[in-house]
């Protein structure tokens, strides 16, 4: 509650918070546009594969010719991180291995890093959170993203004394979309393949939303910064809209459909037979909590609160999540707390790539939102003995066996290269975090 004040400080002190971003596109965008009506957060330099498109968004989000004028723009992160009085870097380019490599070179270079890029958290975040406490700088998720936004939620719960059962987000989701492929995912949204390429919509990153691997990503984020648990055999998407988040989202021993407490899970905004739920939780979080004692439960009653029948399991959400637009909080917090907006605590949760369809030997793996797999979450320790390839890297690499239609697919199933960094990265948190297991 106290950010803004601090930030007037610094404002009043001549010193503003000063802020690297890397990638340009709608998460960056959208913080972008914030910046010129924040008195005291600075955005000397942006780094962009494209440099023109990078100034082209700073003008379609208002900034002014003078102020780009005064912006760097370069395709040189490493150097961009290394140079400069910078306080924090934002890497928000959705590359899993470009942003590890951005966030090691940031934590290197003593700057604080807001990970944006939640497939590289899920891929190595445990490993980087604690290189980043170990340098003294701060690794956070990026808050206005469903990860940071469920963390606070589940913080909120816990510093009230309050047991927290189930934690996640909303999503439209039916079981046919794990299989669905670019070509086809253009009809899930309304729209037409010309429509969508007009607005320079990329259908792979689309289809990625569409077929649960985002929201395997997200809950698999969330499980890691909140040390809560992952269903046993993947996401379970129940049809719930918000007025029956305590009724559904708590153990089946209690009539819900959880196998226990303390689980992340995403809720369905569709009905199985494809009709909408009604006040659905598409866009928004949520938390379930339970009563800690039966004065508690009164109190819930009392003042309101959606209980499910017996009164003692209670659920609080947040309808909407503006991505780009809320990100300050966790640039601010960073830079003037010292804290994160959400942090990989343990390895608890997995992503694992899993077939679309029977591939053959010889067959490109095409990677997240793509036409051969998609992203299932699986407890991390599962996911270590089986040794399954996570979906951050089941990108172009080649499988040596066949691959049956809904089965996760192997590390001893691809060709891959041990010496490539992002790999090694990876194995080096396999390894760090095996123990816990």
């Amino acid at each position: 509650m106290n950010l803004f004040r601090l930030l007037q400080a610094r404002a009043s002190a001549g010193k503003p918070v000063r802020v690297a971003l890397i990638g340009a596109g709608k998460f960056g965008s959208m913080f972008l546009a914030q910046v010129p009506h924040t008195p005291g957060l600075e955005v000397p330099i942006i780094v962009d594969i494209d440099r023109e498109r990078a100034r082209e968004a700073c003008r379609t989000v208002g900034w002014s010719s003078e102020r780009i004028a005064a912006t760097v723009f370069t395709d040189d992160g490493a150097r961009a991180i290394a140079g400069g009085a910078m306080d924090v870097v934002v890497e928000a380019t959705g590359n899993p291995a470009v942003g590890i490599r951005h966030a090691r070179a940031a934590i290197a270079a003593g700057k604080h890093i807001v990970m944006v890029n939640v497939e590289a958290d899920v891929l190595a975040g445990p490993l980087l959170a604690e290189e980043a406490r170990k340098a003294g700088v701060v690794y956070s998720l990026a808050y206005g993203d469903q990860p940071a936004l469920t963390a606070e939620m589940v913080d909120w719960a816990r510093a009230t004394g309050f047991r927290v059962v189930a934690a996640g987000k909303g999503t439209k989701y039916l079981p046919a979309y794990h299989d669905v492929t670019p070509d086809g995912v253009w009809q899930h949204y309304g729209l037409t393949a010309g429509e969508a390429q007009s607005a320079g919509m990329n259908p792979q990153m689309f289809n990625s939303f569409l077929d649960g691997t985002k929201s395997a990503i997200e809950m698999a984020a969330i499980a890691n910064a909140c040390a809560l648990d992952v269903p046993a055999d993947g996401l379970l998407f129940p049809p719930c809209g918000v007025d029956d988040l305590p009724h559904i989202m708590r153990p089946r021993s209690r009539g819900g459909v959880l196998d226990r407490s303390g689980l992340v899970e995403v809720v369905s905004s569709l009905e199985r037979d494809g009709r909408p739920v009604f006040r659905d939780l598409r866009w928004g979080v949520y938390v379930v909590l339970e009563a800690p004692n039966d004065y508690a439960a009164d109190c819930f009653r009392q003042y309101g609160l959606k209980t499910d029948a017996s009164g003692r399991f209670a659920a609080m959400y947040k309808p909407y999540h503006l991505i780009g637009l809320e990100l300050n909080i966790s640039v601010l917090s960073a830079a003037l707390r010292g804290e994160p907006t959400g942090q990989a605590s343990g390895f608890r949760g997995d992503v694992a790539a899993v077939a679309k369809r029977n591939l053959r030997a010889g067959e490109m793996l095409d990677g997240e939102g793509g036409y051969t797999v998609w992203g299932k979450l699986v407890p991390a320790a599962a996911s270590l003995k089986a040794g399954a390839l996570p979906i951050g890297l089941a990108h172009r690499l080649k499988l040596k066996h066949d691959v049956a239609h809904g089965a996760v697919v192997h590390w001893n199933d691809v060709e891959f290269d041990a010496g490539n960094e992002t790999v090694k990265v990876r194995k080096a948190m396999e390894a760090a975090f095996a123990a816990q297991h």
